[in-house]
């Protein structure tokens, strides 16, 4: 993961908040490419990690040269002390839907993933409509922290729970 501070607009689309990125942040995955396009929020968490659900989830999403899809997914949970990086960007998150915000910060990402990069891969699908599969997920194995506060301000701008319910495996390989 290579990933500059270039944010580029927080959006209210009614659904999340999401972080758009100008380009140059980078995900390599087997000597494959992806290019972090945004980043965005759901309550609860849409991945379950040894059978635990998480307060708030976060989807760093990224395309490469052909549009295929990976996500970075990385799981908060509350504790006591605020999400410096957090803090930035619920202090420019629009409220309303529709609302739009440039006036962006340079945001440090490295406060959003947690310092152990292992994670879990499996093939999905989008979360979201049209649902669409193909998409490379990789599920970080360790979670970050947010306080009790900013989960539950995010759950007062959006309309939560905004996850999408636990999927089966059905035939998916998990590779941990």
């Amino acid at each position: 993961m290579e990933y500059n501070s270039d944010a580029s607009g927080i959006i209210n689309n009614g659904h999340t908040i999401q972080v758009n990125y100008l380009p140059g942040s980078n995900l390599t995955v087997n000597n494959h490419k992806y290019e972090l396009k945004q980043f965005h929020f759901h309550t609860p968490s849409e991945n379950h990690i040894n059978d635990k659900s998480y307060p708030m989830e976060i989807h760093f999403v990224h395309a490469d040269e052909k549009g295929n899809l990976a996500v970075v997914a990385v799981m908060f949970e509350a504790g006591n002390k605020e999400n410096k990086t957090l803090k930035e960007i619920w202090a420019l998150m629009p409220e309303k839907t529709g609302g739009k915000n440039k006036q962006l910060p340079k945001l440090l990402i490295e406060g959003v993933l947690p310092s152990n990069k292992e994670y879990y891969r499996f093939n999905g699908s989008l979360t979201t409509p049209p649902c669409s599969e193909g998409v490379l997920w990789l599920v970080m194995k360790q979670s970050i922290f947010a306080s009790k506060g900013q989960i539950q301000h995010f759950g007062h701008i959006i309309d939560v729970p905004n996850n999408r319910p636990i999927q089966n495996i059905n035939a998916r390989t998990i590779l941990k």
